[in-house]
């Protein structure tokens, strides 16, 4: 059906709908039922002509072992017109020949003038080369070190350089071929785009929104992969530092995870920082960089990347994972078998069985591995011992983040905890981890007058025993729930229903998940 002027057509996700003019976003998430988190920004795009119109610089290479790109020096050259007039033809050209020095896709027919001069080409140049100085046996050729060579090659000799995936050149034989060129276009150069979260804002003809982004996760990374599930357990991605070249989410900053994929972190890559300042920050590439020994691949966009390009500072992001992740903890082995069975993964039931029994460890712990094994190895208790908590980050930021970290709560649904010492109405934990060996725990959040019955306290570096968690199951005027003189104290908390701690014994561990208030 034509579009009159009383209609406008835009594309959500790549869908294309017709809507009536003057509509607004909220107008197209109705009618196109797109994914969609509230708060969450949307980007939308106006491709002009003008954007068609541009001169173009950038092109992506596609080849059967992996994509590189090319910079052309100088557009107005012949070399560059003949490139930006006919590199469509290009495609499936083959590897000609190659050698330490340089390889050459062809042969094809070009206007050009071949040059009997020898030449000097540095490493990753490019230039079309005539073999026997005859034009219609032109290849395009990539240099690969820093040489001199009589290519045939016209007066204007290099007309481009290769600047990413520069490691492709030299895996390349007489087996592969061009399988695509694409020209790339800056999105500086667009004359209009926006991500907003204001779903009042007006459409026209034309725009492409875009609502969330998908990713998928790579299986070389299953603890990666576990760590952007965390990071985006509630659908989201933050956009906390913004470059040219890639955002960032710093929620999960210096929470540890292994160095498990070394790959080119293409356009659309996800990748956490595994050493150094930044460990645990997780980024989304917006251009290609090189691979890094300090920078994991976890997975890549498949999906939104255009979302990913308009994305602003401060905004949120929805998103999808493939697959989604497996969350075992917290739930009953009744509510997961069904869910385990229908994908043909194996469930072995560990620890406590009963009708009220309350998954709380898992082995494999990450999805990627439950799904790589097919079995999974679920341990449970009684649910009277899954201890529920609420947590104050608003009170006490830092030592929430100790707390959370210590118990990995910032990347699992449940928590364990060793009971430590028991006298009176005390009761003392340690963490399993020895987080005070490098995290501070300043005053914060003291407790003035009175501790109430069922407040989580932590011990600060005022007292000898930082970092000792405690729990009271009555209220004190004089200590903290760690024993200790209030202005030792922070409170980060409270147990929901602290009754639960009565018939624990020393030794034991309790295991704790977070209530979130609604």
């Amino acid at each position: 059906m034509p579009i009159t002027s009383n209609q406008i057509s835009v594309e959500v996700n790549g869908q294309k709908y017709t809507l009536p003019a003057g509509s607004t976003l909220a107008d197209a998430l109705k009618v196109s039922g797109a994914p969609y988190i509230a708060g969450t920004a949307i980007g939308i795009l106006k491709e002009t002509a003008e954007k068609r119109t541009e001169l173009i610089t950038e092109y992506a290479i596609n080849t059967p072992k992996g994509e590189f790109r090319i910079e052309i020096k100088n557009p107005e050259s012949l070399s560059g017109k003949l490139w930006a007039e006919h590199f469509e033809e290009y495609v499936g050209k083959a590897v000609h020949w190659a050698s330490s020095e340089a390889l050459a896709f062809g042969p094809f027919e070009a206007d050009i003038k071949p040059s009997r001069e020898i030449r000097s080409f540095e490493a990753f140049d490019v230039l079309f080369g005539a073999g026997g100085f005859d034009s219609r046996n032109t290849h395009l050729i990539f240099s690969r070190k820093r040489h001199t060579a009589e290519y045939g090659a016209p007066e204007d000799g290099s007309f481009a350089e290769v600047v990413t995936g520069r490691n492709i050149l030299f895996r390349l034989s007489r087996e592969d071929s061009i399988l695509n060129i694409e020209p790339i276009v800056e999105w500086e150069q667009l004359s209009e785009k926006v991500c907003t979260t204001d779903l009042s804002t007006s459409l026209e003809d034309g725009n492409g929104i875009f609502t969330y982004f998908e990713v998928e996760l790579s299986r070389n990374s299953p603890f990666g992969a576990e760590q952007f599930y965390s990071l985006t357990r509630e659908g989201t991605f933050t956009v906390d530092v913004i470059t040219s070249s890639f955002i960032s989410d710093d929620s999960l900053k210096e929470e540890p995870v292994p160095y498990e994929n070394f790959e080119p972190r293409s356009e659309g890559a996800i990748w956490v920082r595994t050493v150094g300042y930044g460990t645990g920050r997780t980024y989304i590439s917006r251009e290609e960089r090189p691979s890094s020994l300090v920078h994991s691949v976890v997975g890549h966009v498949t999906k939104g990347l255009e979302l990913v390009k308009l994305a602003e500072k401060g905004q949120k992001l929805s998103v999808g994972n493939i697959p989604p992740q497996m969350i075992l903890l917290g739930h009953s082995f009744e509510e997961v078998e069904p869910v385990l069975s229908s994908i043909g993964v194996e469930l072995v039931k560990d620890g406590y069985t009963g009708e009220d029994a309350v998954i709380v460890r898992q082995d494999p712990p990450t999805t990627l591995e439950i799904l790589g094994e097919a079995r999974v190895t679920a341990y449970a208790v009684s649910r009277a011992k899954l201890i529920e908590i609420e947590l104050y980050p608003e009170k006490a930021p830092k030592s929430v983040d100790f707390f959370r970290h210590a118990l990995g709560l910032k990347t699992k649904t449940v928590g364990k905890l060793p009971v430590y010492m028991i006298y009176d109405d005390t009761y003392l934990f340690k963490t399993e981890k020895e987080v005070v060996k490098y995290k501070e725990i300043l005053p914060e959040n003291i407790p003035t007058d009175k501790v109430l019955a069922g407040e989580i306290g932590i011990t600060n570096q005022a007292a000898k025993r930082m970092g000792i968690i405690g729990v009271k199951l009555g209220d004190d005027d004089i200590f903290g729930p760690t024993g200790e003189k209030f202005s030792s104290t922070n409170i980060v908390g409270r147990i929901i229903e602290p009754e639960k701690l009565k018939g624990i014994n020393e030794g034991d561990a309790i295991y704790l998940s977070e209530f979130v208030r609604q």
